[in-house]
């Protein structure tokens, strides 16, 4: 009995303790990036660690202790990766960094926004596409006539009035997916449409419209946006609600910022046209610095029941001379930029360049953005003193229309 006793206490002390996994690393950030490869750099924290695993994407990558930094060498060029770390001490490792979403860059050269470190959509984007050579469409004189004619530019956010515009917030990669969200607001319901949450949402986000002084409990999409960092995901919701545990909306929507993936087909989102809403906005900070590098959301009253890519959802017009959602128009290339200076003639530039996408229906030639103070000379220069004719634009050539209808003819006559 004492031989056996001895033998299991023998046995107990033999077996080596298990390795205490070392501290995870923290603050991964990247510090340089190229068409085939990010180079990264975090804290090693830990003390007892044999070893770092780096995670590019589905590549698990094994490093030496002690490492605070590496190169991800083999990556396809304009292309989105998920980036983690961790360190390990034998089979023992710690939680794994916070993600940190990188874009590579694009050969051409062509350089996207950059909103809190995450670039928005890839190069290849519709929104980051330069449409200047791109021929005019046979029917755009049509078009013109029929929905913007008659109309000026209006710059649809404001320089006084905090929510007088689109708002949107930034929330960090330590925002958890907490808040919910349910449907059927207003007895509106596109909840089989919508990409369902929990979502990194504060309960105390603005909502558009309804937060601040001047506002509009009645009217208004009271729309929602946040943009997380680290993760690099767009989240937008259309008619918003707060709730105790989040909000109740008509729809919602999950872009990641890392893709140029469309919605499905026949789709809304918390924009009628099925776009995203944040990568068309006027944000006077991009403006003030002289470019601006993606195409711009615009609005006009009617929408034909048809739609373009990168839209997904029809309109309501069964009417061929209507501009069908997605549609890109942009100024001439002829329009005088001597009236306009700093942020304004960065806008005209990108009338010019990148061009206007229709996404909704609304005010005749409305541009949309977010509200700041600075806006106010822009807003008076462009609503007011040098204004922008409907007429000074072309349709851009249209990819495949799809509707749900079959028109009778061409389009002709008015909208």
């Amino acid at each position: 009995m004492r031989r056996k006793a001895l033998a299991v206490l023998l046995l107990a002390v033999a077996v080596p303790p298990a390795a205490a996994a070392p501290k995870a690393p923290t603050s991964l950030r990247a510090t340089r990036i190229t068409t085939t490869s990010v180079t990264l750099a975090w804290r090693d924290r830990a003390r007892n660690e044999t070893r770092y695993e780096l995670r590019a994407g589905s590549r698990r990558i094994r490093l030496r202790r002690n490492a605070h930094g590496a190169t991800v060498t083999g990556l396809r060029p304009d292309t989105g990766y998920v980036f983690r770390v961790r360190a390990c001490r034998r089979s023992s490792c710690s939680a794994l960094t916070r993600p940190l979403a990188r874009i590579t860059r694009d050969p051409r050269g062509i350089r996207p926004p950059v909103v809190g470190g995450c670039q928005v959509f890839p190069a290849a984007s519709p929104w980051n596409r330069d449409v200047r050579a791109d021929p005019v469409d046979r029917y755009s004189a049509t078009y013109i006539a029929g929905s913007l004619a008659g109309h000026r530019v209006h710059l649809d956010f404001g320089s006084t009035e905090r929510f007088y515009g689109f708002p949107w917030t930034l929330v960090p990669a330590s925002q958890a997916r907490t808040t919910t969200i349910t449907y059927g607001t207003d007895g509106a319901d596109y909840g089989d449409k919508s990409d369902h949450g929990p979502m990194p949402i504060p309960r105390g986000a603005p909502i558009e419209g309804w937060d601040g002084p001047g506002h509009d409990p009645d009217g208004g999409d009271r729309h929602v946006i946040a943009l997380q960092q680290g993760t690099c995901k767009l989240y937008e919701l259309y008619n918003a609600e707060r709730t105790p545990t989040g909000f109740r909306v008509s729809s919602s929507a999950i872009f990641d910022l890392m893709k140029t993936t469309l919605r499905p087909a026949g789709w809304t989102s918390a924009d009628a046209a099925g776009l995203p809403i944040f990568p068309g906005l006027l944000r006077y900070d991009e403006a003030a610095t002289g470019e601006i590098r993606h195409g711009i959301r615009f609005t006009v009253q009617r929408a034909q029941r048809a739609y373009v890519a990168p839209a997904r959802h029809l309109g309501t017009q069964e009417n061929p001379a209507c501009l069908p959602y997605g549609a890109r128009l942009r100024l001439r290339a002829s329009f005088p930029e001597s009236p306009y200076r700093g942020p304004a003639l960065a806008i005209i530039r990108a009338l010019k360049r990148y061009g206007m996408i229709f996404a909704d229906q609304g005010s005749a030639v409305y541009l949309s953005g977010s509200s700041d103070a600075r806006w106010a000379p822009v807003i008076e220069t462009i609503n007011s003193a040098h204004p922008i004719r409907g007429e000074d634009f072309e349709v851009v050539r249209l990819p495949s229309i799809s509707r749900d209808w079959k028109p009778s003819g061409p389009p002709s006559g008015s909208c």
